[in-house]
């Protein structure tokens, strides 16, 4: 899988850091059944601490491990058990109004979820995130949703960080696993 024409635009961006990491990983999909894809099982290994102990099989939700693996990638600090989505909230600096990187949090009946802001649009945020449909893609997502937005905690900060606004194409997920 290939990032969606809509989306190329993001290729040619400079940064931030975060984002062309997540870019990487675009079309990464679990395996269904009881075979697991080896890739997203490395990603455990790679974060290191306890997350290996952890992360055993790809049907286990890896949205916050994918957000894991990007975040050390960018050389950025890992949330405390980065597997929960919804301990991102604790990342970076709180941000009121979300652009170009920073990772947004969201509810969702029975926990979280966790991406990356590429844009948005009237009525939700276009995020990148893994476990998306079962792989790493851009999905749309309700504003409504919205639990906090962070932004990573930059030396320099990319001059091209901004809000996106896309047009309002594709469903909105409601529930991503």
């Amino acid at each position: 899988m290939t990032l969606e024409q809509r989306y190329l635009w993001l290729e040619r961006e400079p940064g931030p850091r975060m984002i062309k990491e997540a870019l990487k990983l675009i079309g990464t999909t679990e395996l269904s059944g009881n075979k697991h894809n080896v890739t997203i099982i490395s990603w455990a290994k790679e974060v290191g601490e306890n997350v290996a102990d952890v992360y055993k099989a790809d049907e286990i939700p890896w949205c916050g491990l994918f957000l894991a693996i990007v975040a050390k990638r960018a050389q950025k600090k890992l949330v405390k058990d980065p597997l929960w989505a919804l301990n991102w909230s604790t990342f970076g600096a709180r941000k009121e109004t979300p652009e170009l990187g920073d990772v947004l949090v969201f509810t969702r009946k029975g926990g979280g979820h966790v991406g990356l802001y590429t844009g948005e649009d009237e009525e939700a945020y276009h995020v990148l995130g893994g476990n998306q449909a079962d792989c790493v893609c851009i999905k749309r997502i309700a504003k409504l949703r919205l639990y906090v937005a962070r932004t990573p905690l930059y030396r320099s900060r990319p001059t091209n960080i901004r809000k996106v606004f896309l047009s309002k194409t594709g469903l909105v997920s409601d529930n991503e696993r």
